[in-house]
């Protein structure tokens, strides 16, 4: 069945805060370079300048449109909304980057499939690769596996975003819901300039 990857559905379960990224904050993030849709790699410990801050917003994966979602995709509370959400991220680029915000997206897709969706969907900042999962594992984000059309199974992330300040993580938003919004509420706390959680 295909579907609109821009479109959420109006019944879409939202996610419960299951405390797995409570360890987040104040983390140190390590130097790993990371594959970047712009080409070349990007280290996450580095914010680029002349920017404060560096917002990563993590996915689970973007679809593409008439394609067929996973099983079960639009069940599973926090899984759908990554192209509204990047969406959502790509209309407020300019106001992030005047309140001293960059902006990258975490997803464990590879660069090719990721480079389809920044191309169709105009992103202005680069999405990055853990397909290798080493980014993953180092700061224990949230995940979790799921059927794929094709029979495989994959681990995904899931939808966080989370702040980093001179190496460190200082302020992390999970879950997110409802994902066409948060960038928004990004914003919000980026021009606040608080570093609360």
């Amino acid at each position: 069945m295909s579907h609109d990857p821009t479109q959420l559905p109006d019944d879409l379960p939202a996610p419960a805060d299951d405390g797995a990224a409570d360890h987040l904050p104040g983390s140190q993030v390590p130097p790993l370079a990371l594959p970047s849709t712009r080409g070349g790699q990007v280290r996450l410990d580095v914010v680029p300048e002349p920017y404060e801050c560096l917002v990563v917003y993590a996915y689970p994966r973007t679809g593409r449109p008439g394609a067929a979602l996973p099983p079960g995709w639009n069940e599973i509370p926090g899984a759908r909304g990554c192209t509204p959400e990047a969406c959502g991220f790509r209309d407020h680029a300019d106001d992030l980057a005047e309140a001293g915000a960059a902006v990258v997206g975490l997803s464990t897709q590879s660069t090719p499939y990721q480079q389809e969706a920044a191309e169709r969907l105009g992103l202005p900042f680069p999405l990055l690769s853990d397909a290798a999962m080493r980014l993953s594992r180092a700061l224990d984000l949230p995940t979790f596996t799921v059927d794929l059309e094709d029979g495989s199974r994959a681990t995904l992330l899931k939808r966080l975003t989370f702040v980093i300040r001179e190496g460190r993580i200082v302020r992390t938003f999970y879950p997110v819901f409802p994902p066409d919004g948060h960038a928004e509420r990004v914003l919000e706390w980026v021009r606040r300039g608080d570093s609360s959680r």
